[in-house]
């Protein structure tokens, strides 16, 4: 199976604030900002899309690993940006660099680290999981 990835590879995802995705609906604060995990589903998107298009049908990827920081709040009525560049190719290890932004500047970045699985075998296995518990 021929996977044809390259660092250099970007994606980008964005979304209007709402009061759907503030820290308050999220329980990750209280306060009607974006919310922290808003902007790291925003960023695994943003590296959804710079990858997926180039991997083999039944191919997909998962997010194992963030390392980031959201350093500026955004209010309801603007958007959040996301931005993702594949940075490192590891055999199905995959590094990118992410960042986030409103209309004013970053309002957040780091690194996030995904692995390509084969979806039928990674979803196989996690039923399987499921199916040990209901039987204990």
């Amino acid at each position: 199976m021929e996977i044809d990835l390259k660092a250099g590879m970007t994606g980008h995802k964005q979304e209007p604030v709402t009061a759907e995705n503030t820290a308050i609906q999220y329980g990750s604060g209280s306060v009607a900002v974006y919310a922290t995990p808003a902007m790291v589903g925003l960023m695994e998107s943003a590296c959804i899309d710079a990858v997926d298009a180039h991997l083999p049908a039944g191919m997909g990827t998962v997010g194992i690993e963030l390392k980031i920081k959201h350093t500026a709040a955004t209010p309801v009525g603007m958007t959040a940006r996301a931005e993702a560049e594949l940075i490192e190719i590891d055999g199905k290890r995959l590094l990118f660099r992410v960042s986030a932004f409103d209309e004013q500047g970053e309002i957040g970045a780091g690194t996030h680290e995904r692995f390509i699985i084969s979806v039928d075998k990674f979803l196989s296995k996690a039923n399987a999981k499921k199916a040990q518990f209901v039987m204990s």
